[in-house]
């Protein structure tokens, strides 16, 4: 099997290792006529993974119906699936087919089947075991000869320990399991996808292509991503419109930095609260990524700043000042410094967090080419605070 050629024809961007042994699974599983279940988070692209299933099987010449059990009103699903005759319920004005019915010869693709009420699983384990099933207000048995390919988005297991779920249909649809792994566990396809999404969208609107620097792509990839490929997707396709312009001779491609990056990223309500990480030792000294490290030193050593202006208020026990209106420079990052003097020592910043600042400072000053005055405006502080803080080999210049 070319593995390359099978992500072409669907459209599948990325070279994780687990990405390949799920594809590669899906094309074992697809001659075999399990049922299987594809387990994964949502917008990972469980469908794809189903439609190669079926399309390299011995059902691809017949139809293959996706359906969303969420999407299915909880009274109507019955009637959905299998089919109701006339007059056996308000509003069945004639006799309609079920999918199971449509899907004779094919596939079936079952999509959040966690959703699926009791009554419901109860008669799609009959129709897995025996192929038999009842329209809604029917007692003539029918049959049905339907390959299923099922999908969920929860653990399917802790769904059947507080009883959502059937433990016997559990245990008929997960004898073929296929799983899909989460954008966040694909580091390394994310950029990838950046560049499609990017590209795609670029070619379509006639605007210049968006590419990242190294700082840029580390930012990128230690977002958690909880809406996956379908959340990077829409990100990117947002973020060309807003920061993208019209191709022209000399303006083709579009590079961002960190700094340029930061403030267009997602923002997630109630994101997680940190919690100890209890694995293996040499995984918990590498559960934060540089960029995280820095990000954290950041936000102590603006914690520290402010700690240290107010101690130092109580300290000459100095009054608030009156109300007066907002400067209009934002000195959010650095901290309250600009309460002392500048003629009055003020404690050292540790090492790290100095270190931190400076690499900042540097960045900032490499994307203005050096001109220090839109420096100090991306950082959000004077100019004269930045020429106090420059590092060392800037001094000079």
């Amino acid at each position: 099997m070319d593995l390359q050629a099978l992500k072409n024809k669907y459209d599948i961007i990325g070279n994780d290792p687990a990405l390949n042994e799920a594809l590669e699974t899906a094309v074992k599983f697809a001659p075999t006529g399990l049922s299987v279940l594809i387990q994964g988070e949502s917008g990972v692209g469980k469908e794809n993974v189903a439609r190669i299933i079926h399309q390299y099987s011995s059902r691809r010449q017949a139809s293959f119906f996706v359906v969303n059990c969420g999407a299915l009103p909880k009274e109507l699903v019955n009637s959905e699936l299998f089919g109701h005759v006339k007059g056996s319920f308000t509003g069945a004005v004639d006799t309609r087919k079920g999918y199971f019915e449509e899907a004779d010869g094919g596939t079936l693709f079952l999509d959040e089947i966690a959703e699926l009420p009791l009554e419901s699983q109860a008669l799609l384990l009959r129709v897995l075991q025996s192929g038999e099933y009842r329209k809604v207000g029917s007692n003539k048995v029918e049959h049905t000869d339907v390959r299923i390919v099922a999908a969920t988005n929860v653990h399917l297991y802790e769904a059947v320990k507080r009883g959502k779920f059937r433990e016997d249909l559990y245990f008929r649809l997960s004898a073929a399991q296929i799983r899909i792994p989460a954008l966040r566990e694909r580091k390394g396809d994310i950029y990838l996808l950046f560049r499609k999404f990017t590209s795609d969208f670029s070619e379509v609107n006639g605007m210049c292509k968006i590419s990242l620097r190294p700082d840029a792509i580390r930012l990128l990839e230690q977002y958690r991503w909880p809406g996956n490929i379908r959340q990077l997707q829409g990100f990117t396709q947002a973020l060309t419109a807003q920061v993208s312009q019209k191709v022209t001779p000399t303006l083709q491609r579009i590079e961002l930095s960190a700094l340029d990056l930061t403030p267009l990223m997602p923002r997630e309500q109630g994101e997680p609260i940190p919690m100890l990480y209890e694995g293996p030792q040499e995984q918990r000294q590498s559960a934060f990524s540089a960029d995280e490290r820095q990000a954290i030193m950041k936000a102590i050593f603006d914690l520290k700043q402010e700690v240290d202006a107010l101690k130092a208020r109580i300290d000459r026990r100095e009054l608030p000042p009156p109300p007066q209106p907002a400067p209009q420079e934002e000195a959010e990052w650095q901290g309250q410094e600009d309460f002392l003097p500048d003629d009055e020592p003020q404690e050292q910043p540790s090492l790290s967090i100095r270190r931190t600042e400076d690499e900042l400072i540097r960045q900032a000053l490499e994307k203005y080419h050096g001109n220090r005055k839109k420096a100090a405006e991306e950082l959000g502080m004077s100019e004269r605070t930045l020429y106090r803080k420059l590092p060392p080999e800037y001094r000079k210049k």
